[in-house]
């Protein structure tokens, strides 16, 4: 087994390494993201930078598979399988149903392979779980810095919450942190690079598969993973509720999630650093009292939320609001 700081200290390095050359070569190509209705940026800035983490993470799962060959290829086929979906996307847009179709497909190899035999109907909650976290991850990647932040943030804290993750998963999640601290440096506001859908979509797969495994191995519950990740998934899913119950087209481009709205007003870098300083005061001890309390794991998950229901409609995340 290979230490923390080594792996993180290697793929820091390499990361740092390679997303030069990625910015280089994207810059040199024009590979930019345009400005669109969506967009938090106001000038056309260079892509893909995910590209690096899917890279990394994948040559030390193909490097783990001798020894756990079902579980490091089954990750790095499935993660893998959107990640090339993704940068299809960044490239050339794929339409909605193909990129939908191939998350499916994806999802339901990941949940096989993390749960060889669950029931049908709970592989196919599962299967719809991991579909919609790996497109909340995309949908929160919208100014610079706070998807990288939010992981590193889960990836960290479940690490120290789980005495280092025993066994694989904690190796892949040292050199995550690593691949995406490296990528985080090029991506801090303002943002030389951006993470891409190649990006967001291994992190949301990847992560989204991690959560399950440690789940199913009683390494950590289900509940406090989603505390964790309680500002991501939350401001996510309020807003494309609130969408729906107001008739807006939940398929169409928009800036209306608690992030974005906080980011209009306070700007980039206020907005990530608020949502990583609140993760550390807020939702991480409340993780930790999950686990050491683990019979009030519901309610604390519900006191969890409160604060970012109160913000979401403070600021009326998901409603149409004149300029």
């Amino acid at each position: 087994m290979v230490s923390g700081t080594v792996l993180i200290a290697g793929s820091l390095t390499l990361g740092l390494l390679l997303e030069w050359c990625i910015l280089k070569f994207v810059t040199a190509q024009r590979l930019l993201a345009e400005v669109n209705a969506r967009s938090s940026h106001e000038t056309p800035t260079p892509t893909v930078g995910g590209i690096v983490i899917w890279v990394l993470v994948t040559a030390y799962l193909v490097h783990l598979s001798p020894t756990m060959p079902r579980l490091a290829l089954g990750f790095a086929g499935a993660c893998g399988l959107v990640a090339l979906a993704g940068l299809w996307d960044d490239l050339r847009p794929l339409s909605t149903r193909l990129r939908f179709s191939i998350q499916l497909m994806a999802a339901a190899g990941l949940v096989v392979v993390v749960w060889p035999e669950p029931d049908v109907l709970f592989a196919v909650v599962l299967v719809i779980a991991v579909v919609w976290f790996t497109n909340l991850f995309n949908f929160m990647d919208g100014i610079d810095g706070i998807a990288a932040a939010q992981c590193l943030v889960f990836c960290l804290a479940t690490l120290l919450l789980t005495g280092g993750a025993p066994g694989w998963s904690g190796e892949v999640l040292w050199v995550v942190v690593g691949a995406t601290l490296a990528f985080l440096i090029f991506n801090w506001p303002p943002a030389k690079i951006f993470m891409g859908d190649v990006g967001s979509g291994f992190l949301g797969m990847l992560i989204a598969g991690l959560i399950l495994h440690l789940w199913v191995t009683d390494t950590l519950p289900l509940t406090t993973s989603l505390i964790l990740l309680a500002g991501f998934w939350f401001d996510a899913t309020y807003t494309l509720c609130v969408r729906i119950a107001t008739r807006q087209s939940f398929t169409q481009a928009h800036r209306s999630h608690l992030y974005q709205r906080l980011a209009d007003r306070k700007g980039h870098t206020w907005t990530t650093t608020a949502f990583i300083a609140f993760a550390l005061i807020w939702t991480v001890p409340l993780a930790w009292l999950s686990m050491r309390y683990p019979s009030w794991q519901l309610e604390i998950l519900g006191l969890t939320l409160v604060p970012y229901l109160m913000l979401c409609r403070t600021f009326k995340a998901g409603e149409l609001v004149e300029d």
